[in-house]
């Protein structure tokens, strides 16, 4: 079999299907998709609101709560121990199957009529509400996808890592602030692609590094500032006048970024991966357009999984899976899984909603140890296989079946969700799409009682009294306030006060990651042709792996 090109039926765009694709739709016995990569992301991206909260009350016993979802939504929401009690049942909700209907009109009103859980969290979280997507936390703030932390706050994909601030994906970190992949470090500021690294700052594509600041490509170092190696005295000195200070730590970012340029970056920051494209891939084999996957193998199209094999178009969880295709937060131990979310421990469901321990089922939502269901209710093994392959039949005709639920079940608007964050659209832009905007996102501005010029300049002449000042964002206007643990952890780690609200500064970082896309250039020293998240018109200098490897020891 040859590959075939493919004009997206959404954006029109050309995109490829490879002959390892069509064995991989064969294998799943789904028909090959109609829309592009980019597209089928967006779609499952919709069911991915990480850090967009609001405040509710749970519907059944009052509490008030923090939740994904918009008050102004049509869905019944449930407090974490409300949600996970016996105090209801999801098969009371079930319906018998309308031949005569769509069937995603009738999955989408149970999903209307089944209650949901405000947000997701794991059972054994401790003092952690204001997280989500997130498990086995404890005194964690505004974290997100993440699991196993302590003391970790404004975050998005760190695990087993305690007391850092602001950081994107990283592993087994602690006393880190402002970090991008940073991994097995402590004493980590302002870091990206780090590992093993300890007490320094501004950092990119280092490792073994103790105090330095400023350094590129640097292996094993030690007080080097700006890549020059100084006396330890010359280099506490020097570090010493600015950490602590805005303005000073912010010229030093300035020319951080200038210094840079001067060094060449590798085409990807995969780490014991062969045979792979993509960025932030970890012990792999095999991931072709694969992003921030661990120690998973045969996949493609993937986005934030791990330990996950034989696996397409994934965003989140993943976990001793296999078989997955079209999942959002879905694994943990399932196999032969299509168009699911938040489904564990389960085999043979599709078009499902945060099912666990089931088999056999298609179009049900919140089940536990179920079998032979169909949109919540019960069936006898042949009726339900009879049910089952009518629905298909009927998907397949309207070139839906193997994709994600489509956007009118949708249960975020498009900038709650992590496809703004991804491929960010203008409010026309969205609703032009057909997808939902929310105008009225949980946010206050101009109620701040301290004028972003006010605050002190270095942390050591912040005064206790400033956790009660409501703050100013200096790039979007949104207020936001200091919790006291934050001011003990920019204290201790002598860092100044942030001028910008966690959600820009989140955004920073995501800019700053690149993009989940893959652009074809070439290495900038042999002239090899190269896939990489770095595109034409970028001003760094790029090397293919041997290239880099071979200037960078």
């Amino acid at each position: 079999m040859q590959s075939e090109s493919r004009i997206c039926q959404n954006c029109k765009s050309e995109f490829v299907i490879e002959p390892d694709d069509f064995a991989f739709y064969e294998r799943m016995r789904v028909p090959p998709p109609g829309l592009c990569p980019n597209c089928r992301f967006v779609r499952r991206a919709l069911f991915r609101n990480e850090r967009t909260l609001y405040s509710r009350t749970c519907d059944l016993c009052g509490k008030s709560v923090i939740s994904m979802y918009n008050p102004k939504s049509p869905y019944t929401i449930f407090c974490k121990e409300c949600y996970l009690s016996d105090k209801w049942d999801p098969r009371e909700y079930g319906v018998e199957y309308d031949t005569s209907r769509p069937f995603f009109e009738q999955f989408k009103e149970l999903l209307i009529r089944t209650p949901k859980s405000m947000v997701f969290i794991g059972e054994t979280s401790v003092n952690s509400e204001y997280t989500n997507v997130a498990g086995s936390n404890k005194d964690c703030y505004l974290l997100f996808n993440a699991s196993h932390n302590e003391n970790v706050m404004y975050s998005r994909g760190l695990n087993e890592s305690r007391d850092t601030l602001d950081g994107y994906f990283g592993y087994q970190i602690e006393n880190c602030y402002e970090i991008i992949n940073v991994h097995s470090s402590n004493g980590v500021l302002h870091g990206q692609n780090s590992v093993g690294d300890i007490d320094s700052c501004f950092l990119l594509n280092t490792s073994g590094c103790q105090n330095c600041f400023g350094c590129v490509n640097v292996r094993h170092g030690t007080h080097q500032y700006f890549n020059q190696k100084l006396s330890d005295e010359e280099y506490e000195a020097k570090v010493s006048a600015l950490r602590g200070s805005f303005k000073l730590m912010e010229q030093a970012r300035q020319d951080f970024e200038m210094h840079i340029l001067k060094f060449p970056q590798r085409e990807s920051t995969n780490v014991k991966t062969v045979a792979s494209s993509g960025n932030y891939l970890f012990e792999c084999k095999n991931i072709q357009s694969g992003f921030e996957c661990q120690r998973c193998e045969n996949c493609k199209y993937c986005f934030s999984i791990r330990d996950t094999k034989d696996s397409y178009d994934l965003l989140g969880r993943g976990l001793d899976t296999e078989l997955m295709l079209e999942g959002v937060a879905a694994g943990s131990g399932s196999q032969r899984i299509v168009g699911c979310y938040a489904v564990g421990h389960s085999s043979d469901v599709q078009y499902s909603f945060d099912l666990r321990s089931c088999m056999d089922c298609f179009g049900c939502d919140s089940l536990q140890n179920a079998k032979f269901c169909i949109l919540n209710k019960q069936y006898k093994e042949g009726e339900y296989r009879k049910i089952r392959e009518s629905i298909i039949r009927e998907l397949t005709g309207a070139s839906e079946y193997g994709l994600f639920f489509p956007p009118t079940l949708a249960l975020f608007a498009y900038n709650e969700t992590i496809a703004q964050e991804n491929f960010p659209l203008t409010k026309d832009e969205a609703i032009n799409r057909g997808y939902g905007w929310e105008d009225n996102i949980q946010k206050t501005t101009g109620k701040e009682t301290m004028k972003p010029e006010d605050i002190p300049d270095h942390i050591k002449d912040v005064p206790d009294s400033i956790v009660g000042e409501i703050l100013s964002c200096v790039s979007c206007a949104r207020n936001y306030k200091i919790v006291p643990a934050e001011l003990q952890f920019y204290r201790k780690e002598t860092i100044s006060i942030p001028r910008k609200c966690f959600d820009c500064r989140h955004m920073d970082r995501v800019r700053k990651r690149g993009p989940i896309k893959l652009f074809s250039r070439q290495c900038d020293r042999c002239k090899k042709e190269i896939k990489t998240t770095f595109a034409l018109d970028r001003p760094e200098i790029v090397y293919c792996e041997q290239c880099y490897q071979a200037e960078v020891v």
